[in-house]
């Protein structure tokens, strides 16, 4: 936070008081809880195998963030209520919004006063983790000993331990296998009823979609007898996937032929800005690409009056457009240049994460904590702590297949979900073998996402993956991919509003040398090959 002036001094003050006050209120293993951990290991009433965990009740202080005021309602989850009649593990949940996270989980950092047990992505950063790794227990011994469901989630999909890996070749963090997740991410999304209007087929390829967005522009299909069509509104890598720029994670970089490559100096991206520049110099992409905000282009998206945006990429046709959206449909990738078909996403799915859950060095029963998070690791566990309760969100069927109930009325599907489980954090993982016993609604949220995934899942390329950094690295990089970053984006608005693409590309890859181009490449290829190495 940044002070504005000496008034708030004051304020600051006691809100870093208050903050200090409820991080040690986190403090593990104190109190009643060491007595109770200490036990536990003391008297042997800690069991390696079966239920319960411990004879005797231990409690296990658990830290986890939400977004916003999402609360803690997650915690009434039956299967969350049962795992601790089951284990004798007692959780005492300590839930905090991401509004005001960040400067608490600074003081807490300053003080080295954690609890047992960090659960969430959203709760510490892979700097976070890497610049204080001795608050944080190595995980390899306690996986291979007593976390036998995560340790066999590993073996059947390696990328799980790969993403885990730390530079120091061990393992800090659990991961989590979400279930029932896309292969691609984004997708093209076209207005349909503009097309029947103007007697047009869906795009096939960049071509096609040139002389679509051309007939939406100047043949007025939403007929309002206006010129105010926008046949495309964003500067997004989408645009520029059929060129085989497929960039997930944002980074500049892509894999092609088991190689890092930094495409920003490519000839697939340059090609890809001439196309850009093509459209923008026809008054094909909006002439406020670069001076809109995330809620002007919003507006234009659910223009009140009439439809105005022809061509998108999205997670669901609905995603965007108000009451416009039945008007559009997803349809399958563009063909580029080269005939082929590229779609931004990951070929084994868009589901795995790391750091959700560490034990800290603070827990002095870190073998109870393993134990009990490896519970969260099989099928039933995974899709109760996704979803919601067997009973409450799901239905187990007679079969053998899994139903999602349907939401109380009033209340969205993906909401309800977030309610009543840990959704996207947290530990998990659910078989692909076992994905097929899961029964979801082909019309909207999650089901409706994997229905229009395989229009592009064939098309999906290898992506960069979420690679590791050391400290070192972690030092280095923010201030070269800053400026790096920086110029890219602004050499890329310059190139498709202005053109000189031929004409200056040798000055533009040479001024990105002269920033530090090469040791940026060292970090990422270095961490590239830390990555792939792992076995």
């Amino acid at each position: 936070m940044v002070e504005q002036s000496r008034k708030f001094t004051a304020k600051k003050l006691a809100t870093g008081l208050l903050a200090a006050v409820m991080v040690a209120g986190l403090a593990g293993c104190s109190g009643n809880n060491k007595e109770n951990n200490s036990a536990a290991s003391d008297t042997g009433s800690f069991n390696k195998e079966g239920l319960p965990i411990v004879s005797e009740p231990v409690t296990l202080k658990v830290l986890t963030v939400r977004w916003g005021s999402m609360g803690d309602t997650f915690t009434q989850n039956q299967w969350l209520k049962d795992l601790e009649t089951n284990t004798n593990v007692k959780i005492d949940w300590q839930v905090m919004s991401s509004n005001d996270w960040a400067e608490q989980k600074s003081i807490m950092l300053a003080s080295g006063t954690l609890p047992d047990v960090v659960l969430g992505d959203q709760t510490f950063s892979d700097s976070d983790i890497v610049n204080n790794l001795s608050y944080f227990r190595p995980l390899d011994d306690y996986i291979d000993q007593y976390m036998p469901n995560l340790k066999a989630a590993m073996e059947e999909t390696p990328d799980m331990k790969k993403i885990s890996t730390f530079p120091d070749g061990k393992i800090y963090s659990m991961p989590a296998r979400l279930p029932s997740r896309p292969m691609s991410s984004r997708q093209p999304v076209i207005n349909k009823t503009w097309l029947d209007k103007l007697g047009l087929k869906v795009p096939d390829t960049i071509d096609d979609l040139y002389n679509v967005m051309k007939a939406f522009k100047e043949q007025d299909p939403n007929g309002n007898g206006k010129q105010d069509e926008i046949p495309y509104i964003e500067v997004s890598n989408d645009l520029i996937s059929p060129f085989g720029i497929a960039d997930l994670n944002n980074n500049n970089m892509l894999v092609k032929d088991g190689k890092a490559v930094y495409y920003p100096t490519s000839e697939e991206y340059k090609e890809g800005l001439k196309w850009e520049n093509k459209l923008y110099n026809e008054g094909l992409l909006d002439k406020e690409l670069f001076t809109q905000d995330d809620t002007m282009r919003s507006a234009k998206f659910q223009n009140p009056d009439a439809p105005v945006v022809g061509f998108s990429y999205q997670w669901t046709p609905d995603a965007v457009f108000g009451k416009w959206g039945d008007q559009y449909e997803t349809i399958p990738p563009i063909a580029g240049p080269d005939g082929k078909r590229y779609t931004i996403g990951n070929p084994i799915g868009m589901n795995l994460a790391r750091n959700e859950l560490l034990i800290t060095s603070s827990c002095k029963t870190p073998e109870i904590a393993a134990r009990w998070a490896d519970q969260f690791y099989t099928n039933e566990a995974s899709i109760q702590n996704f979803w919601g309760a067997i009973g409450t969100v799901i239905q187990k069927n007679d079969d053998g297949t899994y139903t999602l109930m349907d939401p109380p009325a009033g209340t969205s599907a993906d909401a309800w979900y977030w309610d009543q489980s840990l959704r996207d954090f947290g530990p998990k993982y659910v078989s692909p073998a076992f994905e097929k016993n899961i029964v979801l609604s082909a019309e909207s949220g999650d089901g409706l996402k994997l229905q229009l995934d395989k229009l592009g899942s064939e098309y999906v390329t290898e992506p960069f993956p979420n690679v590791m950094y050391t400290a070192e690295e972690f030092q280095e990089l923010p201030t070269l991919t800053t400026d790096i970053d920086t110029y890219v984006n602004t050499m890329r608005a310059q190139f498709i509003s202005k053109g000189g693409i031929d004409e200056g590309w040798e000055a533009y890859v040479k001024k990105l040398n002269d920033m530090g181009l090469e040791k940026l490449l060292k970090i990422r290829t270095e961490a590239y090959s830390r990555y792939v190495s792992v076995k």
